[in-house]
């Protein structure tokens, strides 16, 4: 995993990303060729043929003589049973393939694709170029586009489209020690009020886990590091631990209290109204905070859970198997000093464990009901301001 001040913007792309477990439907074509065996009538003299006796032994003639393998009753029956077999294998190709294009004309309606016509080619030939053509142009069309699957369900065949927002195997904590050291600078008022107002949409609307909650991931991590500290006697640094963890518990319960107050929310709108940049640092305060508003009036419920759906699949993950959200978007204590280094390679090394990430992702279902119009623009717009926010708290 990348800590987000070390990758910053979304530049790494070196995401773990969900094994996807598909289901093989195709099935062997063959091609049956008949043969006419009837022979062809020959035209000529139409006048009977001279008859030649034979100077040998009529007895001779018989042996001459070739008989057709007389064609048992089973035999009959099997052959009656695969060309019945054969009849309903053509039904089921011809629905397949009905099924595939109506399936995909809704598909190239609602991404407004322009599919190169295939329908006129031999089945299964033209299903498969067609899904190679569509592919590409999804790829090249839509931003967090992932894959397309060709689903056979009681009978009926439709496509899946799924969308995933790529997280980037990055750590998004957001450090709440800097704000708290920000709002100890008089200058500073108008910009802290600004980042309360952001931090407070985090941590109320968007749901961002906070360290010091009891059911939270990086709740136990803290626990835990703190317990191998102070069982090592031995460590002389052991009182700079000690200290930076007394300043992450008793600032991140503090903080805690200031961002949980509903009047950032409330006054959002007048803080952004009324705040004059002074600095650079203000302005990047400020840019931040619009941003961050404009996603709050537009997406006024929405959270980063909210377009998480379950990546279980009960014959090859298991649920300890999936790095949760929680893991890795948080508030977190600082993002610098000997106790977050410690924390950083212990979580690392946990995460490390787990077999995928869930991320947020969208799955339509073209079926010929009514497509969702779900999509992933929130996402894309809160992950890179989280951020923003993280760089500007560890630089300011």
């Amino acid at each position: 995993m990348k800590y987000a001040t070390k990758n910053h913007i979304g530049k790494n792309k070196n995401t773990q990303r969900t094994r996807t477990k598909t289901k093989t439907t195709a099935q062997t074509i063959r091609r049956i060729c008949r043969v006419d065996e009837a022979g062809q009538k020959r035209f000529g003299n139409s006048e009977r043929p001279t008859k030649i006796s034979s100077d040998k032994s009529i007895t001779n003639g018989f042996l001459k003589c070739t008989f057709l393998p007389k064609l048992k009753e089973n035999d009959v029956q099997k052959l009656a049973s695969d060309e019945q077999n054969l009849i309903q294998i053509q039904r089921k190709n011809a629905k397949t393939e009905s099924d595939f294009y109506q399936s995909l004309s809704q598909l190239v309606e609602h991404y407004r694709l322009n599919p190169m016509t295939t329908i006129h080619l031999g089945y299964p030939y033209n299903i498969a170029l067609a899904l190679d053509d569509i592919q590409k142009q999804l790829k090249n069309k839509v931003r967090d586009w992932k894959e397309i699957l060709v689903i056979e369900e009681k009978g009926k065949t439709y496509f899946t489209s799924e969308e995933r927002y790529n997280t980037g195997a990055i750590l998004y904590y957001i450090p709440i020690v800097p704000l708290y050291r920000l709002s100890k600078n008089p200058k500073r008022k108008q910009a802290v009020q600004l980042l309360q107002s952001v931090c407070s949409y985090l941590y109320h609307i968007a749901k961002v886990s906070y360290y010091r909650k009891q059911d939270s991931y990086l709740f136990w991590m803290y626990e835990m590091v703190t317990e191998w500290i102070t069982s090592d006697d031995e460590n002389e640094e052991t009182p700079i631990y000690l200290s930076e963890i007394k300043q992450a518990e008793h600032i991140g319960d503090f903080m805690e209290q200031k961002i949980y107050n509903q009047h950032n929310l409330t006054r959002f709108k007048d803080h952004l109204k009324n705040f004059k940049a002074k600095d650079r640092f203000d302005n990047d305060c400020f840019m931040l905070a619009r941003k961050v508003f404009s996603l709050y009036e537009q997406y006024s419920n929405a959270t980063i859970y909210q377009n998480l759906q379950s990546i279980i699949d009960t014959e090859e993950y298991e649920s300890d198997t999936i790095v949760s959200m929680d893991k890795y978007v948080s508030f977190c204590a600082e993002a610098k000093g000997m106790m977050f280094q410690t924390l950083f390679e212990a979580v690392n090394s946990d995460l490390q464990e787990y077999a995928t990430m869930e991320e947020p992702r969208v799955i339509k279902k073209f079926d010929g009901r009514n497509i969702t119009n779900n999509n992933l623009d929130f996402e894309n717009r809160l992950f890179p301001l989280i951020e923003e926010l993280i760089y500007i708290l560890n630089n300011f």
